[in-house]
């Protein structure tokens, strides 16, 4: 695994559930939609403080099942998801998941990326799907991404992956303040930046934390990003590129 002690204390820390991510996961999941939702079984892996399974819920899912691999996130998670009979928060390690044709949608948002062994995590996942059923990822892509693999990556890798969380949460300070006050005066110029506008500053403050404490970060090109799908239980596979054009969704059916 990469960094799943890492993004516990974010997750331990940023526990709360904003109204903004709803909105975000929309924009990973799409062209899916809350209809793909209603009455399916749901995997949701790596769910960080359970996030999106909350939406997947409100949405109608008959029953999720979230995991992740440290204690911290998944204690926040189950507390987020308490008022939802029909879920379940699991300390699961992604290589070790056991499900075989078990779910109606498994997805993965913002964890692939992170693993030192993406191709036997989503082999995994692929697993856990029923024939037939649906498996979407969202990862960073490396077009719309070009000055973080450039400029901050170098940053992460020699310094702030290796650095205390404390400490780099605090040093986050230098980015994300000047990052706020540049997004509330000007409203971009990206897409992603116009979004950023709509956000607190608490919201910033953690989306420049967690792109700096991560000891893996993978930022992929688009034929990179839809070769996680090369295995042939996968069917129908194609990339997708949702509204902020900073990431790929990719989603495929299993074979039946």
């Amino acid at each position: 695994m990469s960094s799943p002690e890492r993004f516990g204390f974010e997750w331990n820390r940023y526990r709360e559930i904003e109204d903004n991510y709803e909105l975000q996961f929309r924009r990973w999941i799409m062209p899916l939609t809350e209809r793909d939702f209603a009455g399916k079984k749901v995997l949701d892996a790596g769910c960080g403080m359970g996030r999106n399974s909350v939406w997947s819920l409100e949405w109608g899912a008959a029953e999720l099942v979230a995991f992740d691999f440290d204690e911290r996130s998944v204690s926040v998670a189950k507390q987020n998801l308490s008022r939802f009979p029909n879920a379940r928060v699991l300390f699961r390690n992604i290589y070790e998941i056991t499900w075989e044709n078990e779910f109606d949608l498994v997805f993965s948002i913002g964890v692939i990326h992170h693993l030192e062994d993406p191709d036997r995590a989503v082999k995994n996942l692929v697993r856990a799907a029923k024939p037939n059923g649906r498996v979407l990822l969202w990862v960073y892509s490396f077009e719309g991404n070009e000055w973080i693999v450039r400029f901050v990556n170098p940053i992460r890798k020699l310094f702030t992956s290796r650095l205390s969380l404390p400490l780099v949460h605090a040093m986050g300070y230098l980015v994300s303040v000047p990052l706020w006050l540049l997004v509330k005066r000007f409203h971009g110029p990206s897409r992603y930046l116009a979004q950023l506008s709509k956000f607190s500053f608490r919201h910033i403050h953690s989306i420049v934390f967690d792109q700096l404490i991560p000891r893996v970060a993978n930022y992929w090109t688009r034929d990179q990003a839809l070769s996680l799908f090369h295995s042939s239980d996968i069917k129908d596979a194609y990339v997708y590129r949702p509204a902020n054009q900073m990431g790929w969704t990719v989603i495929g059916r299993k074979r039946i």
